[in-house]
């Protein structure tokens, strides 16, 4: 399946999630553990609908109407994905009904699955119906002129009736987005779970008393995610955002999901009522938004990931102050393995340290109740001087970073919102520290988020810092992001620490992947290990392909899209690739460059797409101290051992398991490496 050079990005995608749905089958998996996984891939597979079938969708269009070199490519690619999803679609139901509702029953959970409810809980049931749901039902007969709109990913049902001669089609909802879409209940030590929709479906009749209900038919519809947005903006872009907000679940239909049963004359007849033709058609199961068995209502902490305490950083020199911990040595935390209180404390500190005078710090996905937000309110109201670059368009969290943005400029935070046609994605912090005339300082620079839900789940490194040199540096990027502008020539500036986008991120990349190739050519050691989510940039892959070429041995971990074609004689034949699934999404950017023995080691916030290099922000930064340097290279090691969560990646995408000869599951690992519990790995 791999086009010449380049494997496509979306197929590549699917071949990702198609790596989730894998682990829902694993029985060394917990068993509500596997049923999130399923939640996970089906999530993931809705945002794929709303935000990369409307290009591929539009792609095959202008390819069916210009016989251009692309041509066929394009429709292939869209018939492949096509075929991917529904295989996978077909995957998923037989691990849900072959193999997790048989071993959840085993645990004396009945999930009801397509299934009758039984009378045992009939009387519990038809009272929750009347007492809770029916409050929330809406009914709409569809007619030649009536307007209904089906709102992306709602549940609604397709009923279908005759009274005499008079046949209608009702749409009737189902409320998950208003109450939970499991009911629960104990029966003589079983639990019996049941699908809101089957309560419904069964009590139906009271809706339309004067009708036969000749059939009953699930459905839900996906619309484009993507906000109408120029790339440039006169007046104020959060309001212009806040204006498209309003219309994200009104976009093109992407996806018309039904239940297997229905009809080919409804299918027809609903379609062209609810103007749905040009969105695919796609015949699922008899549920839609299984997303929502993440709220599954049963929590059996047998049957859950062993829960593990985030461990302490362990200040080596046990002062009172992590500023004076940092003005010592580097820190490096690693969460969620490490506890994200080091990073919340850094902004603490800053709050109510006297000698603090300015903070700053970009932020690109803000959490609900943001702890680091209020911590910046109270710097504010302190009379310190603090500044934030603020993201409106963190994709799915526009309107929560408006609302933050907005709550921090009344409390006195000096707010600096997007730049048009520029995402700001990289996650740093700034402090500003005077004492005796004298200037100092703190830095903190991170792979993932500013944000305490995502850290709890997401594999990330944050790196605490009072190099002076890398940090004057970090000030001039804020400078810079101050301007609201996309770099020009005026606003270089010389950078000798710093990896940063629009500045110089992608020429260094570069030259550090040619100082391992002449290394190669001279006959001297040269390897790189890049772990990374996402590996798409076509001007890089080409110079690993270099690499490789010239003898290079590349080991990459890339979690989701790869486009690289590893594995092929004269191409990629020194070129591996894992990509790893577990219970922490693994999120940091980690980058080895041998450098014959005397090793360069990078961590940053940026991919290897298009819109990293070329459209966003991103800061990539060194890491100095040999122990740290360590210890990065350690878990990393750890992580290329990983034969339980693991997979490889073979030319055509594929998630090839391995054979499981160490039984080492990387995560479980590294935790314990952390704890001390084990020593460091050996050498990939």
């Amino acid at each position: 399946m791999a086009n010449n050079l380049f494997f496509n990005r979306d197929l590549s995608w699917l071949f990702f999630n198609e790596r989730v749905l894998m682990q829902a089958e694993k029985k060394n998996v917990p068993l509500l553990e596997r049923l999130k996984f399923l939640s996970i891939f089906s999530s993931n597979l809705d945002e794929f609908y709303r935000v990369r079938m409307p290009v591929l969708m539009a792609l095959k269009k202008i390819a069916n109407k210009k016989f251009t070199t692309n041509r066929l490519t394009e429709i292939s690619n869209y018939a492949n994905a096509k075929e991917l999803i529904s295989n996978q679609q077909r995957y998923f139901g037989s691990i849900l009904t072959k193999k997790l509702i048989p071993a959840l029953k085993e645990k004396n959970i009945s999930l009801l699955y397509n299934q009758p409810i039984p009378e045992s809980i009939q009387a519990e049931v038809k009272n929750y119906f009347f007492s809770t749901l029916a409050a929330y039902l809406q009914i709409v007969f569809l007619t030649e002129t009536s307007d209904f709109f089906p709102q992306n990913s709602l549940l609604y049902f397709a009923v279908e009736l005759k009274k005499d001669e008079d046949k209608k089609i009702a749409i009737v909802n189902i409320p998950s987005d208003s109450v939970p879409r499991f009911f629960c209940t104990t029966v003589k030590h079983t639990h019996f779970v049941v699908f809101i929709d089957d309560i419904i479906k069964e009590q139906l009749i009271n809706l339309f008393p004067d009708y036969q209900i000749k059939g009953i038919y699930s459905f839900k519809v996906t619309r484009d995610a993507d906000l109408n947005l120029q790339d440039e903006y006169e007046g104020n872009l959060a309001t212009k955002i806040e204006a498209q907000l309003t219309k994200r679940d009104l976009g093109l239909a992407t996806r018309f999901l039904y239940a297997p049963d229905l009809p080919k004359h409804l299918l027809k007849s609903i379609s062209r009522k609810l103007k749905l033709q040009k969105a695919n058609k796609v015949s699922g199961g008899y549920y839609h938004n299984l997303k929502d068995f993440f709220a599954f209502p049963i929590q059996n902490a047998s049957l859950l990931y062993e829960q593990h305490p985030s461990l302490h950083y362990p200040f080596p020199h046990n002062l009172q102050s992590l500023f004076e911990e940092i003005q010592l040595e580097d820190i490096l935390v690693h969460t969620p393995y490490q506890s994200f209180d080091t990073v919340l404390r850094f902004f603490n500190e800053a709050v109510i340290n006297p000698e603090v005078e300015e903070i700053f710090t970009t932020m690109y996905r803000v959490a609900n109740d943001s702890r680091i937000g209020h911590a910046l309110m109270s710097a504010a109201r302190n009379g310190k001087k603090v500044t934030v670059f603020i993201e409106l368009k963190a994709r799915f969290d526009e309107a929560n970073n408006i609302k933050w943005s907005k709550v921090m400029k009344a409390a006195g935070v000096k707010i600096i919102y997007s730049i048009p046609d520029l995402k700001v994605h990289s996650k740093v912090a700034l402090v500003k520290l005077k004492s005796s005339n004298k200037k100092t300082l703190l830095g903190l620079l991170g792979t993932g988020n500013l944000n305490e839900k995502t850290a709890a789940i997401y594999t990330d490194h944050f790196l605490l810092t009072a190099h002076q040199e890398m940090l004057q540096e970090l000030e001039q990027l804020f400078m810079f992001l101050a301007k609201r502008r996309k770099s020009s020539q005026e606003d270089q500036f010389e950078l000798k620490h710093l990896l940063i986008a629009q500045f110089n991120l992608y020429q260094q990349f570069i030259s550090l992947i040619d100082t391992e190739i002449s290394h190669a050519l001279a006959g001297l050691p040269a390897a790189i290990i890049i772990k990374i989510n996402n590996l798409e940039e076509e001007t890089l892959i080409a110079k690993l392909y270099e690499a490789s070429n010239a003898g290079v041995k590349i080991h990459l971990i890339v979690r989701s899209v790869c486009r690289l074609v590893p594995g092929i004689q004269n191409l990629s034949e020194h070129i591996s690739i894992r990509r790893i699934v577990d219970r922490y999404l693994e999120h940091g950017r980690v980058f080895i460059f041998h450098n014959n023995g005397a090793e360069k080691i990078f961590l940053g916030s940026s991919d290897w797409m298009n819109r990293n290099i070329y459209h966003r922000i991103e800061v990539c930064f060194p890491i100095y101290d040999e122990q740290l340097k360590r210890q990065i290279k350690d878990i990393t090691l750890l992580q290329f051992r990983d034969d339980v969560s693991a997979v490889s990646v073979d030319e055509n995408s594929v998630n090839i398991p391995l054979v499981n000869a160490l039984g080492i599951r990387s995560q479980e690992a590294i935790y314990d490496y952390l704890s001390n519990k084990i020593n460091a790995t050996v050498d990939v």
